[in-house]
């Protein structure tokens, strides 16, 4: 009886709403896109740092997917700064893994990506965030955090 009720139990996932920054339309609409069928909430699609900064200040952001170059003269190394002070987990999803991205970011998804591995790295560190060991990481994908 105990296993009969558990098989319909889903675990709570900690990541929800994403903010997606990406500066190019075309990704942008196909993380959307993919995000949504995966049953994520879109905080906000935004190209530079000025806009993720309003959405981050807003709140209700359980993760950032933020592209390092984007328009303007902040980077997105700039804005993963500015989303760790107020607790914001990021993940890179760019042409070129920074090397500080280790000490501002959960992990890095290397472009071009297909989207089952964006939603797979998501998945990922919604276990990090969770404190459990993820499943599987996708290809391209560099995982930062530690996990036991």
């Amino acid at each position: 009886m105990f296993f009969g009720r558990m098989r319909g139990v889903r675990r709570r996932k900690a990541i929800r709403s994403v903010l997606v920054v990406e500066d190019e339309p075309l990704v942008a609409f196909d993380n959307e896109h993919a995000l949504t069928l995966a049953g994520y909430v879109i905080a906000a699609t935004v190209a530079d740092y000025d806009h993720a900064v309003s959405a981050i200040d807003a709140g209700g952001i359980d993760l950032m997917i933020a592209d390092v170059t984007l328009h303007g003269d902040k980077t997105g190394i700039d804005l993963a700064a500015y989303a760790r002070m107020r607790d914001v987990p990021v993940l890179f999803v760019t042409g070129s893994c920074p090397a500080q991205a280790r000490d501002l970011a959960l992990g890095c998804l290397a472009k071009p990506y297909a989207p089952r591995d964006l939603i797979a790295a998501i998945e990922a560190a919604d276990s990090v965030l969770r404190g459990a060991k993820p499943a599987r990481l996708p290809l391209g994908f560099s995982l930062f955090a530690e996990t036991d």
